[in-house]
């Protein structure tokens, strides 16, 4: 298989690009989450899910040492789980504090939840290896948080993987569903047409040889299930559980966010607009398929200068045909004047539509290495996270911060985006359970055409004609087949389909006229189409919430330097097929833009209609802001002010040490005694802020008394401890 090149590049800095930056240590375990995501079964919700229970366990681990910061899970009651947590002792170095709780934290998780993957012992061992290289014992399985850093890691660990096995998520039965069942029987897609197909309206199963996912892998199964379709149920971040819209179908019911409304549908008893839309938006994904083919000499500029800087979407379907560009391809976009960081004009940057649109696709498809939609967003983060010209600054507001700090904040915001941005499009998907392009388009060409009631196999049901790109099969055409038995079907004028290719390292299918029957979007053959329903869309529903956050976290809507790009080699980056023809750079100007682009990028990979794009936009827009502003008060709370007594040492009974608080400031000597009068301990400790930590672990369970000292060698006070 090819090999890929994935390297995001912003500005033009290759050589700070080459260097290996010094990372956060919050830093480095979202690059293992992200690597054992790739190794796993390619399931954004699941995914998304996980990049948020992590960022949120790295997130607690550092806060719980910030006297001015709020955790999320610990001693909280999240929708009824409660995990309690009490004071800690803030030590001397808070920072390595900080490392180690993490570290523990997403180590045991990353664990857990990556325990089912294909390959899970190279995951193990990358893991291992990261905890043996910061100096980590993996064998401390301790949750007594407060005996020190990594026992309160493994402690959130436990905690939120309790707190994930009663979610919603069915994780402890493999997040299987239990209530969906398909309405359609599957489409073989081997086969040409779509014959057993109910419900042009509903979702399909596809039929493989062996299905293959976005990630390269593959369980051996031939018809894969609708992944996540109650996943509406799983408890959120951010989203209002109380705006919810709850609807029921065959028992079930369903938890909607932000609910769009009904899809266009085939409506042929009544002939209504939506059902012109229907077909219209599933007609314009074959047309768009027709630009895939590198021997076509159409260019468009691609730099900022014309693409981007879209001021407002559709709202209603009927305003859709305004937005996109039914024969061209694209979208409305007004493009930027001006770079805002340098003053100047974006510099044109002139490619091949075809080598555009088939690398726009496949950069957002986000395969074969996929860390899926939602991690594909967190290499966005950490890639704008080491430009050199970013200002690590929250809202672009206030003190710098370090990366430790900055990293555990965007990753907890990012995090929370994506799960409910996952939450609210998998909702959708599941109660709407819309149909796929593959499934619709084929099946309207086996009805006929829908234009004429005077020409040949006319059904109110068929594809729309429009010269060019979808005619019908007339005698002398070369598609009549052998006896002439393809006169009077439907033709397309489109990308030709895997078949096409024998070798995608060396072979491209190129477009051309097809039998509609035979149409398939531009993906792998063991792929296809994503294995769940296609309203809304997930990708642009990930993608808008990113670049909302994004904007928001940063204080800028444009990426550092006014430019962000993405190189594609000439014959190397494409894997579908080969190419791109010649050396390729995507560029956006700003977090929105580019999300815009994946979004177009499904229509053009003949995955989505724009009935499932626009709704996707909004509502990511709007789930977006809404994370920000939920996690932002977090950062912000009024620390709990301890007025000491004469003395307070606390917990008694403890398993591993005590807090004292004394009004002191400095060193002081203390002493610990056997019940029987034996010195056990006899040492000095530093009071900061009236207060002080005692470690008793070398201690055996037992009876002790603590004696605290003055300069002058006089008791100052003292307390019995029972240590367990």
């Amino acid at each position: 298989m090819k090999e890929r090149f994935i390297i995001i590049i912003l500005l033009s800095v290759f050589s700070f690009c080459t260097i290996k930056a010094q990372h956060s240590v919050a830093r480095e375990w979202n690059e293992q989450l992200l690597e054992a995501i790739r190794s796993d079964f390619a399931r954004p919700t699941i995914h998304a899910r996980n990049l948020f229970h992590i960022s949120a366990a790295m997130y607690d681990a550092w806060a719980a040492y910030v006297p001015t910061a709020d955790t999320y899970f610990l001693g909280k009651n999240i929708d009824g789980y409660r995990i309690p947590f009490g004071k800690i002792i803030l030590p001397e170095n808070i920072k390595e504090a900080q490392e180690e709780a993490i570290s523990f934290a997403a180590y045991r998780l990353i664990k857990s939840r990556f325990r089912r993957a294909p390959t899970p012992n190279s995951i193990v061992e990358k893991v291992d290896s990261l905890m043996y290289s910061l100096g980590y014992d993996i064998g401390n399985e301790s949750t007594d948080y407060l005996c020190g850093p990594a026992e309160l890691g493994n402690y959130i660990a436990q905690r939120i993987i309790g707190f994930g096995m009663q979610d919603g998520s069915n994780e402890i039965n493999d997040y299987a569903n239990e209530y969906y069942f398909p309405f359609n029987s599957p489409l073989l897609v081997t086969q040409a047409g779509n014959p057993n197909i109910i419900n042009l309206d509903r979702w399909q199963p596809l039929e493989f040889n062996v299905f293959v996912d976005q990630s390269g892998n593959s369980n051996g199964e031939r018809v894969p299930e609708f992944l996540s379709p109650e996943w509406g149920a799983v408890v959120p971040f951010s989203l209002n559980v109380n705006a919810a819209e709850n609807k029921t179908r065959n028992g079930y019911t369903y938890r909607i966010f932000h609910d769009p409304g009904r899809p266009p549908t085939l409506e042929t008893s009544t002939g209504t607009e939506l059902d012109n839309l229907y077909k219209w938006g599933h007609t314009l994904v074959a047309i768009w398929s027709s630009h895939l083919d590198s021997d076509q000499s159409t260019l468009w500029d691609i730099s900022p200068a014309s693409l981007g800087n879209i001021s407002s979407y559709p709202t209603d379907f009927s305003a859709y045909s305004d937005f996109y560009n039914l024969y061209e391809g694209g979208d409305n976009s007004q493009g930027h004047l001006l770079n805002p960081k340098t003053g100047l004009p974006y510099q044109p940057n002139v490619v091949k539509r075809s080598d555009y649109a088939r690398v726009l696709a496949e950069f957002w498809a986000d395969g074969p290495d996929s860390e899926t939609p939602p991690g594909h967003w967190f290499t966005i983060l950490n890639t704008v996270n080491d430009h050199p010209q970013l200002v690590k600054k929250i809202e672009g507001k206030g003190n710098v911060l370090d990366d430790l700090e900055w990293d555990v904040k965007t990753y907890f915001i990012l995090g929370g985006a994506m799960h409910d941005a996952a939450i609210a499009a998998w909702g959708i998907k599941g109660w709407y359970d819309y149909v796929r392009p593959i499934s619709a388009i084929r099946a309207m060409a086996d009805f006929g055409q829908s234009s004429n009631i005077d020409l040949p196999s006319y059904h109110p049901d068929g594809l729309p004609l429009l010269p060019g790109y979808v005619e019908l099969v007339e005698s002398g055409d070369p598609l009549v087949g052998s006896s002439g038995q393809n006169i009077g079907k439907i033709k397309i004028f489109t990308w030709k389909g895997p078949r096409f290719v024998t070798d995608p390292e060396f072979e491209e299918a190129g477009v051309g006229w097809i039998l509609a029957e035979n149409w398939w979007p531009y993906q792998r053959p063991s792929f296809v189409t994503p294995p769940f329903a296609g309203y809304v869309s997930g990708h642009s529903t990930f993608s808008r919430a990113a670049a909302e956050v994004l904007t928001m976290v940063t204080g800028d809507s444009f990426f550092p330097g006014g430019i962000g790009e993405f190189y594609c080699p000439r014959n190397e980056f494409l894997v579908f097929e080969e190419g791109p023809s010649e050396d390729i750079t995507l560029q956006w100007a700003t977090y929105r833009d580019a999300s815009d682009q994946c979004s177009l990028s499904r229509i053009w990979g003949g995955i989505h209609p724009p009935c499932d794009d626009i709704p996707g936009r909004l509502i990511g827009e709007r789930v977006g802001i809404d994370a920000f502003n939920f996690a932002l008060p977090y950062f912000s709370k009024v620390p709990e002010v301890i007025v000491p007594q004469e003395t307070n040492v606390f917990p008694n009974p403890t398993p591993c040490g005590v807090t004292v608080h004394y009004v002191h400031e400095g060193d002081m000597m203390f002493q610990v005694y056997q019940s029987d009068g034996k010195l056990m301990m006899h040492e000095n400790t530093t009071f900061v802020n009236n207060q002080t930590y005692i470690d008793l672990g070398n201690l055996s369970a037992g009876l002790y008394v603590l004696i605290f000292r003055n300069e002058e060698g006089e008791e100052v006070f003292k307390n019995k401890i029972i240590l367990q």
